[in-house]
């Protein structure tokens, strides 16, 4: 007997829906309609009235995918049917299966899990949406959200299983480039290419640094698969749950595109994960408000929340630069006490990248000093700890090498992971090197995708054997094979199982997900004994090697983090990577990969190729772009080292200031940068910029200068540099020089290319600086308004010049002369001059 109407309809209401066909759930701040087959038709700003579902581009609530089909190939929802009071949708499917998917409104987010699917057949994956927008100018392909200046829409998966994007061979994106404008205006994309049109990667598919290539901002690249754009309407947004307890075998290679790591079958073993229970939440927010929301939901639904001297890793105010030390420890603490740096992260470098060996917990004197002194790394933490600082070290995740690692050398783990497996076709001595199996599938592919073709490695047992190839005909017989690599060769029986090994790329193992959690409690126990509270995971992408896409990410950093937490009492890690993969944005703070020019050249005060395609990606999943390593130099003037601190603050971006006692020791202005450091250190601490001011921060034809006014009070100027390069000789040069700020205190920086025995320079006044001196290549002349001299190539002073009296910059057009008396032939010399503008006074 059919209920009366109006009592359920009230039921529906009650439990957020409307009145069929346009099923309603809401939020605060949006509204979506759900119609009568499962599609979601209206995407509502609450505080707007805009609609951000594209018209003629409804999304399915929940799809299917079942095995043997192509990915792309999604069974969609026929008809949906609502239950109020338990808050259920019921979604039917062409195929004959039902789901049954709980759906409640919360005050942020949409939330949705799966009940139940029957019958399952042969559904293999399940995927939420793929959700349709019209949002469309940052696509956050990393998180699974997609922004446009005033609006967010994205998902979250609340499982480790609901990983982001759709289901795809390897479970995790391909890198390459996509052609899309955030700005037309600016950034016009030419007739030759088009919206949404693929490359794939630069550069020789090795170096990290070539694989950036295009330096147009049109060109994006592809950081994650949890969304996409879709030129003809918007964007996609979707999330997945595979059932993992089945075996599958994929095509896949993170750098699909280079011949050395072209994609290559890989056989997955089961894992106890199904999609059962997978949940998501949805959001739809305005984007100023986007990251808070996503805590929210982080919060609400008891996701990973770490949380470091009391600020949420994601807190954009906890942003400041890090370290990377090399070299003797004796002056690091004081470096960063002097830099305003408390609270900072340390890397330490100089020891070197550490390998995963659950043999060597990092005991012994390893921190060195100026004359042989050594320290244990837990007594030099302890002393670091003191003064704010997160010591750790750089290590290679889940590199497992060849003679440094015991799941390796010289027994191999069972457990080191495999591409594909196979048994021995006949009994074989310690000797034999005439080896046959039963089945030759993907034995004849060549290397693996991550080592490319430099190797070809299986196991039998607890030894690793190397091989060339395998006959095309029965008996399947290996090619070149090598006995005992790394490990003692032994007798094997006909039916004893011989694996192909997965490599990383250099030329070790990686574990499989039932050996991995030994290696994420190794990394939290060392840390722990040695008083560690920071990491950086170098080779993070060791955790795709694992063939379960963003799901090893996820499961390798739970693990990891929930080890520690227990250790210390619930204290989180500080964890740096080589890149933020899916999976890993909600443990990971800041990830400054790369570095130097390469990123963000604060000298010339441009953006590297690398940085520009970090930035995007990083930046449009909300997380925080970085300059990478940014090594202190030590010709730097302190308006250089000012730029790294204001352009960082600008685009909320983080780096690591790579420190040496003899880069900091050798420069000139040293004392003068370390006092302004502090003071750009204090304000950031402060808040003092708002984002306009953050926004002219940003500005390529600017440099900064910060001074204190009071207490958490600071005046801002912009800097602007004149440059040329020129050459004189007995006749002078003349350079034009246009101020467009009031007269001032007249500041140059003069570099000589070669050799010169004297100078003249001539002021804009008519005055002059004389010097009989003998100047070097590369050494300078320094003016600063009331004094000059010469100066090294670092600038540290070796004589004082007289000035007839302070040197003044007017306003408007003005030139200065040099010349170089008894010059046999004109010597090149690069000329900065320095103009400050009009200060900004801001504060706390």
């Amino acid at each position: 007997m059919k209920p009366p109407l109006l009592p359920l309809l009230a039921c529906l209401l009650a439990a957020g829906f409307a009145a069929p066909a346009q099923n309603t759930l809401q939020t605060a701040q949006a509204r979506i309609g759900i119609d009568e087959k499962g599609f979601v038709t209206s995407l509502v700003s609450l505080q707007t009235g805009k609609e951000y579902s594209p018209a003629g581009h409804s999304s399915p609530l929940l799809s299917l995918h079942e095995g043997g089909q192509p990915y792309g190939r999604l069974l969609l929802p026929t008809r949906a049917a609502f239950d109020a009071g338990r808050r259920e949708l019921t979604l039917s499917y062409p195929n004959g299966a039902t789901a049954v998917v709980q759906a409640v409104a919360k005050a942020d987010y949409f939330r949705f899990q799966l009940v139940s699917l029957t019958p399952r057949g042969t559904v293999d994956n399940i995927v939420w949406g793929p959700l349709h927008t019209t949002v469309s100018k940052k696509i956050g392909d990393l998180l699974g959200v997609v922004r446009d200046d005033d609006w967010a829409v994205g998902m979250l998966g609340l499982d480790d299983n609901t990983i982001a994007g759709p289901p795809a061979d390897g479970d995790c994106a391909g890198a390459g480039y996509y052609i899309h404008s955030p700005d037309p205006k600016r950034f016009p994309v030419p007739p030759q290419y088009h919206e949404g049109e693929r490359f794939g990667l630069g550069g020789n598919g090795i170096s990290d640094v070539a694989f950036y290539s295009h330096p147009e901002e049109y060109f994006q690249a592809v950081s994650g698969s949890g969304a996409i754009l879709e030129p003809e309407f918007g964007s996609t947004v979707a999330f997945h749950a595979r059932d993992r307890r089945n075996i599958d075998t994929n095509f896949w290679s993170l750098l699909p595109d280079f011949n050395r790591s072209r994609p290559r079958h890989q056989v997955t073993d089961p894992v106890a994960a199904d999609f059962t229970g997978s949940a998501v939440a949805w959001f739809a927010c305005p984007d100023a408000q986007g990251l808070q929301v996503i805590e929210n939901i982080i919060l609400a639904e008891g996701l990973p929340h770490p949380v470091i001297d009391g600020k949420w890793v994601h807190d954009a105010t906890a942003l400041k630069p890090d370290i990377t030390w090399h070299g003797p420890h004796d002056k690091l603490i004081e470096y960063v006490d002097a830099l305003g740096l408390d609270g900072c992260s340390c890397q330490d470098e100089g020891q070197g990248e550490y390998y995963a060996n659950p043999a060597d917990h990092w005991q012994g004197e390893r921190v060195g000093f100026t004359g042989g002194r050594r320290l244990t790394y837990r007594k030099f933490t302890d002393e670091c700890r003191r003064h704010g600082i997160s010591y750790g070290l750089h290590t290679l995740c889940l590199f497992l090498q060849p003679g440094r690692c015991t799941d390796v050398s010289p027994v191999a783990s069972e457990h080191l992971q495999t591409v594909c497996r196979t048994k021995l076709a006949a009994d074989i001595s310690a000797a034999d090197t005439n080896i046959a199996v039963t089945d030759p599938s993907f034995l004849a592919e060549h290397g693996t995708w991550p080592d490319g073709d430099d190797g070809n490695y299986l196991r039998i047992g607890g030894e690793l054997v190397g091989y060339d190839g395998i006959s095309a005909t029965a008996p399947f017989t290996l090619k070149g094979v090598k006995r005992g690599h790394a490990s003692q060769a032994a007798a094997h029986q006909a039916g004893d199982e011989v694996v192909k090994l997965q490599q990383n790329c250099y030329q070790g193992f990686c574990p499989d997900l039932t050996l991995m959690p030994k290696y994420a409690d190794y990394y939290a126990q060392a840390m722990v004994e040695n008083g560690m509270s920071y990491v950086d995971f170098d080779g993070l992408e060791s955790t795709l090697y694992l063939n379960q896409g963003y799901y090893g990410v996820r499961t390798f950093f739970r693990r990891f983090f929930a080890t520690y937490a227990r250790l210390t009492g619930g204290r989180a890690p500080r964890v740096m990577g080589a890149g933020v993969i899916p999976g890993g944005w909600e443990y990971v703070g800041s990830c400054n990969v790369g570095g130097n020019n390469n990123m963000f050249d604060p000298v010339n005060n441009r953006w590297g190729t690398e940085g520009k395609d970090v930035r995007n990606g990083f930046g449009n999943s909300y997380f925080p772009p970085t300059f990478g390593i940014q090594d202190w130099h030590a010709n730097w003037s302190v308006y250089d080292a000012e730029n790294l601190e204001a352009k960082s603050i600008g685009w909320n971006a983080t780096y690591m200031l790579g420190l040496s006692q003899a880069a900091v020791e050798n420069c000139g202005e040293k004392d003068a940068i370390f006092q302004a450091y502090r003071c750009w250190e204090k304000a950031r601490a402060a808040g003092a910029f708002t984002p306009e001011l953050k926004r002219r921060l940003q500005d390529p034809g600017c440099k900064f200068h910060i001074e204190p006014a009071g207490e958490n009070n600071f005046v801002v100027h912009p800097v602007r540099e004149i440059r040329a390069t020129e050459a004189a000789g007995n006749v002078a040069a003349s350079v034009a020089l246009s101020n467009p700020q009031a007269a001032q205190p007249l500041q140059f920086a003069l570099q000589v290319d070669d050799a010169v025995s004297g100078l003249v320079i001539t002021l804009p006044d008519g005055s002059q600086i004389k010097s009989g001196r003998a100047l070097a290549k590369g050494q300078f002349i320094l003016c600063r308004g009331n004094s000059a001299c010469v100066a090294d190539h670092n600038r540290n002073p070796l004589a004082g010049l007289e000035l007839p009296h302070a040197g003044q910059l007017p306003a408007g057009e003005s030139r200065l002369g040099v010349q170089f008396p008894g010059a046999a032939t004109p010597v090149r010399f690069n000329l900065t001059v320095w103009t400050l503008g009009t200060g900004v006074k801001t504060g706390a």
